[in-house]
């Protein structure tokens, strides 16, 4: 494991913790995406099938199983518990789209035509695009607490510091994974107004405020 998988992994575990914090802190999930949360539950559960068919280490098992279980407690918490402080109004992108799109991309790309690929490849290309409704959700309130921005960075943050991950991983081992590539620089990209945003505003003390059009 070099530098930034490590990094990148702690940074994926801050996202999480820092969303779980905001929850149970505040006592609410205003401004965070039930259906963005869904969809990395599916990720997740998709993903890691192969825990119960191949073993890599302890460390990769311990964070495939937290993954999945903090991933179904926080839609535990959205749906249930904190129901009531969830707004479906303003939580409505399509994520149907990105659901058959990524089923679609996954039965025609993938390494080997079994299920246990065809799942792998589903949720590199639904992971990319798994933030969509939260973006979404951020541009139709234009504004957003200080600790969801820094769960939406750090989230962000994990998935850019992948690419370099791989990059290391190109050079050093000539490991090439092209539509975990592909899959990647399309996140990043997804983020880049974010974290331009963030960078201008919540590091230098101000609020999260996006753009008014003019």
């Amino acid at each position: 494991m070099n530098i930034f998988r490590l990094v990148a992994d702690l940074m994926h575990l801050a996202s999480i913790f820092i969303l779980l914090l905001k929850i149970q802190k505040t006592r609410s999930c205003a401004g965070i995406s039930f259906k963005t949360q869904l969809l990395y539950a599916i990720v997740f559960v998709t993903r890691y099938l192969d825990l119960f068919t191949t073993w890599i280490s302890l460390y990769n098992t311990i964070m495939k199983i937290f993954f999945i279980a903090s991933s179904i407690y926080i839609l535990y918490l959205m749906k249930y518990k904190f129901r009531a402080t969830y707004d479906p109004i303003l939580d409505t992108f399509r994520i149907e789209f990105l659901l058959g799109g990524s089923v679609i991309l996954a039965l025609i790309f993938n390494y080997d035509f079994i299920p246990m690929e065809i799942l792998w490849s589903f949720s590199i290309f639904l992971e990319s695009v798994a933030i969509l409704p939260q973006l979404f959700m951020l541009s139709r309130t234009g504004e957003a607490e200080t600790i969801t921005t820094h769960y939406i960075f750090a989230l962000g943050g994990y998935r850019a510091l992948y690419l370099c991950n791989w990059l290391w991983r190109y050079i050093f081992d000539g490991h090439v994974e092209v539509y975990a590539w592909i899959a990647g620089v399309i996140q990043t990209a997804l983020y880049s107004d974010f974290f331009y945003i963030y960078y201008t505003k919540v590091l230098h003390g101000k609020k999260f405020e996006l753009p008014q059009s003019v």
